[in-house]
């Protein structure tokens, strides 16, 4: 489950800096911060290493925030686009 975390953060990562990919880079960030506790949650239960698991949360959570503040950018310049059409 670790990797699989991981995986998801790295692509959540690279995916919130793609305007295209953006619109669903947040939802993979929500998917690897969820299966990458679910990893911690098993390493910690079998005494393994929850490495990659934590560098897949970190990850996840650095990309939710990167998807989040892009579709924010996004929404600002529609409404002041809108704003200017309107003749503000």
């Amino acid at each position: 489950m670790g990797i699989a975390g991981l995986i998801l953060g790295i692509l959540a990562a690279i995916g919130g800096w793609i305007p295209g990919i953006n619109y669903i880079a947040w939802l993979i960030a929500i998917i690897g911060i969820i299966v990458s506790s679910i990893g911690m949650k098993n390493a910690k239960a079998s005494g393994e290493s929850a490495g990659l698991a934590i560098a897949g949360l970190v990850l996840s959570i650095i990309g939710l925030v990167i998807a989040l503040s892009g579709l924010l950018c996004l929404l600002v310049c529609a409404g002041a686009l809108a704003g200017a059409a309107a003749g503000w």
